[in-house]
């Protein structure tokens, strides 16, 4: 098949230049492009002990592009898919439409995360739904609505899904005689990869609420979900396939054993981008999850019942925590899942894959192949 690789790629430095790009060899003989493109690469050294804010919304935050991927990333799904077909790159900018128009690929293996408004996500997929272009992921429709945190816990609550008790707040008066357990966290409404996570976000006392709320609205210029927070356990869990031939594969704990001391036990950005480097990675995932037989059938089971009723397509990553009785709630959707290559790097769904026996370039093919089946391109 003739595949393009649609994707978003994190500049040298958290500005709005271009990236430079250094060709190189890869092992399959084909260039590829290499670049550190950390988006720490500019910040002076960070002590972990204190709070990482971002800067202001007019300028470009320290977790702008978090949500963006390396060339290292690019270059790995690009060479997985060259195992067996031929794929073309394709930046997702305002060129993209013309050139997938022109191009007419078999299929779109999309990772791109958009750039501009909160159903950035869904941009690439409408366009090659407009095209009549096949494309690996979900449609639109459920991008968009997983992106938005507040639309798909209304959803989970309606299909009586468990997850945490929630409010959307659009200002300040909304918090006022809040009915909610403190401690709280407070989140943008419409962000991945940890972006406005930081360990300011957990709120211990309506004081810390309202710096949250403040902050949230202020440089993120949306919305700020406010949500009980779960004493529980905290899973990942990562799924490939549709319909009955989705597959659940082994359940990965999130641990915070190795954090400092004095640090607040959530994933948040500074833990995900600042503890947690490649160079000195944290000990924080443990996959396969050893828990019970009982807990792992309730946690597949709430996993692939959200999976399915929010329409999620070829794969995703879905987390999960426990509540005071340990049961499993949803606490995000992650239909374009990260997908760090190297080993050395806590990436969540290529470590359940390995954990299934699949290695990179397998994992990458069995979302292709699963599109594909899909529109029925197989």
């Amino acid at each position: 098949m003739n595949v393009a690789l649609t994707f978003n790629v994190k500049p040298a430095c958290l500005d709005l230049a271009e990236p430079r790009r250094e060709s190189e060899t890869g092992s399959n003989g084909k260039q590829l492009f290499t670049e550190d493109l950390s988006p720490l690469s500019h910040q002076t050294q960070v002590q972990t002990q204190k709070t990482f804010a971002p800067t202001s919304q007019n300028q470009t935050g320290v977790d702008t592009y978090a949500e963006w991927d390396t060339w290292e990333t690019i270059n790995a799904v690009k060479e997985a898919i060259e195992s067996y077909h031929d794929v073309t790159l394709v930046e997702a900018d305002e060129n993209a439409f013309e050139t997938l128009r022109q191009m007419k690929p078999d299929i779109v293996f999309n990772i791109a995360e958009g750039f501009n408004g909160m159903s950035r996500e869904a941009q690439i997929p409408a366009i090659l739904d407009m095209l009549q272009i096949p494309y690996t992921g979900s449609d639109p429709l459920t991008l968009a609505t997983c992106l938005d945190k507040s639309r798909t816990k209304e959803i989970l609550s309606y299909n009586k899904i468990p997850n945490p008790k929630f409010l959307l707040v659009n200002d300040f008066k909304q918090i006022n005689n809040l009915d909610f357990d403190y401690p709280l966290m407070v989140k943008p409404v419409s962000e991945g990869s940890s972006k406005g996570i930081f360990s300011s976000s957990f709120a211990k006392n309506p004081h810390e609420l309202k710096s949250e709320v403040g902050r949230i609205l202020k440089q993120y210029d949306q919305p700020a979900l406010i949500e009980e927070f779960l004493p529980g356990r905290e899973f990942t869990v990562a799924v490939i396939g549709n319909d009955t031939e989705a597959e659940v594969l082994p359940i990965v704990e999130i641990q915070y054993n190795d954090f400092p001391d004095d640090f607040i036990p959530i994933y948040s950005y500074e833990a995900k981008w600042i503890l947690d480097t490649k160079e000195d990675p944290l000990e924080v995932f443990s996959c396969p999850a050893k828990i019970d037989k009982k807990l792992e059938s309730k946690i597949k089971s709430t996993v692939l019942r959200a999976y399915n009723i929010l329409r999620c397509k070829d794969w995703s990553r879905i987390d999960v925590r426990l509540d005071k009785n340990g049961e499993p709630n949803i606490i995000e959707v992650n239909p374009l899942p990260g997908i760090l290559p190297n080993p050395e790097e806590n990436s969540c769904f290529p470590k359940a894959a390995r954990a299934a026996g699949m290695n990179y370039n397998e994992m990458i093919n069995k979302v292709l192949i699963a599109a594909a089946k899909r529109y029925k391109l197989k």
